[in-house]
C-alpha cells in the first residue's frame, strides 16, 4: 500500500502529465479542470490538493520546460568555440524534435506570460554567452536564437523543410556575406502609410471591429454582439458575411498579413537613397516592420493567440512572407549571398529573427532601442557569430 508521501507525487504527475497533454494541443482557454482531471483519471476534488487552479498548474509546467531547457544548453560541450555553438544549435533543434508537446505549451505561455519569454532569453543568452567565452547583448541573443528557434520549431512541428547543417552555418557565418549597410539606405527617407478608405463598407466595418477588440481582449473573450455593436451594425449583418467567429478572424489573419506585406512593400525603396544591397533591404523590411508594430498595436497579439486557434491559418500567414521572399529578384535572393545554404532553410531563419525581433519590441517595451537592434542584427547576418570561433 502507498503511503501518502509517496502517492502524493504520483497524483501531482499525473494532473501534470494530462495538462501537458491537453494544453499542447488545444488553446489554455478550452482546457477545463474537469477536463484535466478526466485525463489524468482522477476526481475534480484532488485536483484542488495539489494546485489552487488551472493558471497554477499551467505557470508549473511552464517552469518545469524553463528547468529542463537549461540544462540541455548549459550541458554542451566542445573543444572551442565553433564546436560548442554548433552542438549548441544542434541541441535546441533536438529539444524541440524529441518534446514537441512541452514547445507548444510554452510557445503558448510566452504569449500568455511574458515573463516566461524573459526567463527563457536569460538561460540562453547566458548559456550562449558560455559557448562564446564572452559576455553576449541582445542583437547577438535575437541574431543567434531568434533564427535558431524559429526554424527548430517549423522542423519540429513540420511547417517547413529546415536543414540542421545550414541552420548552423548560417549560425555561425551568416546570410549576407561580405555585405555591408548603409545606415540611410536601411532607416532614412520616409514611410507612406496604407490607404485609408474614405468611405468603409459593413464588412470593412466588421473586421476593423474585430481587429480592435480581439488585438485588447482576445479570441475567446471577445463576442459577436461586441464585434457588430462595435460596427454599428446588427449580429444579422455579421452572419451575412462570415459563417461563424472562426471564419471571421480566419479572414482578419489575411488581412493583417497583406496590410504588413503591403506597408514594408510600398516603403522598402529609399529613393533619396540609391538602391538597397540585399542586406540593406533585408534589414530595412525589418526596421519597417518594427515602425508598422508601432501604428497597428494589435497586430502581433492577433497573429500570435491565432497559432493556437486556427494554425493553419497562421501558417498561410508566414506561407506569404517565405513566398515574398522566393519572388525576389536574384541578386536579392538569400542564395546570391551565401552559395550552398538551403533557401528555405535561409528564409525560415529569417523570418524568426523579425518574430522574435517582433516579441522585443511589441511586447518588451523597449521600442526606443529597436534601431540599435536592428544595426546590431545587420553586423551578424554579414558575418554570423565567426569573430568570436577562432
Amino acid at each position: 500500500m502507498k503511503t501518502e508521501s509517496r502517492g502524493k507525487p504520483e497524483t501531482e504527475e499525473r494532473l501534470v502529465a494530462a495538462a501537458v497533454q491537453l494544453f499542447s494541443r488545444k488553446w489554455y482557454g478550452t482546457v477545463s479542470v474537469a477536463e484535466i482531471c478526466r485525463a489524468a483519471g482522477l476526481s475534480n476534488g484532488v485536483f484542488y490538493r495539489y494546485f489552487d487552479s488551472k493558471e497554477t498548474l499551467f505557470k508549473l509546467i511552464l517552469g518545469r520546460v524553463l528547468d529542463q531547457i537549461r540544462l540541455a544548453v548549459e550541458g554542451v560541450q566542445g573543444a572551442t568555440p565553433r564546436d560548442r555553438i554548433r552542438t549548441f544549435a544542434e541541441t535546441i533543434i533536438r529539444f524541440s524534435e524529441e518534446h514537441p508537446d512541452l514547445v507548444s505549451v510554452f510557445r503558448e505561455g510566452q504569449y500568455r506570460h511574458i515573463e516566461y519569454e524573459r526567463r527563457l532569453g536569460v538561460i540562453y543568452i547566458h548559456a550562449l554567452g558560455t559557448c562564446l567565452g564572452r559576455e553576449i547583448g541582445v542583437p547577438e541573443y535575437l541574431y543567434a536564437l531568434g533564427g535558431l528557434r524559429f526554424c527548430a520549431i517549423a522542423r519540429a512541428f513540420g511547417h517547413a523543410q529546415v536543414d540542421v547543417q545550414a541552420t548552423c552555418d548560417i549560425l555561425t557565418d551568416g546570410l549576407f556575406r561580405g555585405l555591408a549597410f548603409d545606415a540611410a539606405k536601411v532607416f532614412g527617407g520616409t514611410a507612406t502609410p496604407l490607404p485609408l478608405p474614405l468611405e468603409e463598407s459593413a464588412r470593412d466595418r466588421l473586421l476593423r471591429s474585430g481587429r480592435r477588440l480581439f488585438g485588447e481582449k482576445g479570441f475567446f473573450e471577445t463576442n459577436i454582439h461586441e464585434i457588430t455593436g462595435g460596427a454599428d451594425l446588427s449580429v444579422g449583418a455579421f452572419y451575412t458575411y462570415f459563417d461563424s467567429k472562426e471564419t471571421f478572424y480566419a479572414e482578419l489573419i489575411e488581412r493583417v498579413g497583406h496590410d504588413v506585406r503591403a506597408f514594408i512593400s510600398r516603403n522598402l525603396a529609399n529613393p533619396d537613397a540609391g538602391p538597397p544591397n540585399a542586406l540593406e533591404l533585408e534589414l530595412r523590411g525589418l526596421w519597417l516592420w518594427v515602425v508598422y508594430l508601432s501604428i497597428d498595436k494589435w497586430c502581433y497579439n492577433i497573429v500570435r493567440e491565432a497559432e493556437f486557434i486556427l494554425p493553419q491559418a497562421v501558417r498561410q500567414y508566414y506561407g506569404a512572407f517565405a513566398a515574398g521572399y522566393r519572388k525576389r529578384p536574384a541578386p536579392y535572393r538569400v542564395v546570391a549571398t551565401a552559395p550552398g545554404i538551403d533557401e528555405g532553410t535561409a528564409i525560415e531563419y529569417l523570418m524568426g529573427i523579425a518574430h522574435y525581433l517582433g516579441i522585443k519590441t511589441a511586447f518588451d517595451e523597449s521600442p526606443a532601442n529597436a534601431r540599435t537592434l536592428v544595426e546590431g542584427i545587420g553586423g551578424y547576418l554579414s558575418r554570423g557569430l565567426s569573430e568570436f570561433l577562432a
